[in-house]
């Protein structure tokens, strides 16, 4: 079982929290507001009103117990820096930390948290792919502009075989799982294996081939 701890209960750290929690892991919630607090007790194991950036605070909660950290402080970069460099410094595995800016971003990569995500930015791509490309139903980037993508099979390709449509030479994409319903994943599909209209293809290549991969679809 992990044992995360989330600084700042603003919306995106509160629904970190919160799906962790579902998920069943141990979840310290830290933050200085007390409305903040008394709206997170209960959902996670353990929710504390102090100063993320207190390094003597944060050692007597335990934060050198944890498994990874989320700095979520939304209120400030001065503050958000400073506790993630807090973090690292006092050995916490895993720190992701969320910037607000590039030059946030890059001073958070420097003081070395293992991961820099930039919540409001990220679902601003995403809801405007949705419009471009509304076959593309979600996404996980890896580096450069490769990525996995869940794809809806479209009309056109249903009762067709992998191996049939040659997909990977056709799309530029590989397939590597079918979910079908609620049934169970077919995890990394065999050549022979039957699409159907409605199935969600995960399948890993850029973004630029997962963005075409509707349109050409169609083609004949």
């Amino acid at each position: 079982m992990k044992f995360v701890a989330v600084l700042g209960m603003g919306r995106f750290g509160s629904s970190v929290a919160r799906t962790l929690a579902n998920m069943g892991c141990q979840v310290l919630a830290i933050d200085r507001r007390e409305d903040k607090i008394r709206e997170i007790e209960g959902v996670v194991t353990q929710a504390v009103q102090m100063d993320a950036t207190d390094e003597r605070a944060l050692r007597a909660v335990g934060i050198k117990d944890v498994d990874a950290a989320v700095v979520a402080i939304g209120a400030g970069m001065e503050a958000s820096i400073l506790a993630s460099l807090l973090l690292k410094e006092m050995g916490v595995p895993y720190v992701i930390s969320k910037a607000v800016t590039a030059t946030h971003g890059r001073v958070l990569e420097k003081i070395g948290c293992d991961r820099v995500v930039f919540p409001e930015i990220e679902m601003g791509v995403r809801v405007a792919r949705r419009i471009v490309s509304p076959g593309v139903l979600d996404e996980l980037g890896l580096e450069g502009d490769y990525g996995v993508f869940e794809l809806k099979v479209p009309p056109q390709l249903s009762e067709k075989s992998i191996k049939d449509i040659d997909f990977r030479n056709k799309y530029g994409l590989t397939i590597i799982a079918i979910k079908s319903g609620d049934k169970e994943i077919n995890i990394a599909p065999q050549p022979n294996d039957r699409l159907r209209e409605g199935d969600i293809i995960v399948v890993i290549g850029s973004k630029e081939k997962a963005d075409q991969f509707e349109v050409k679809a169609q083609q004949k």
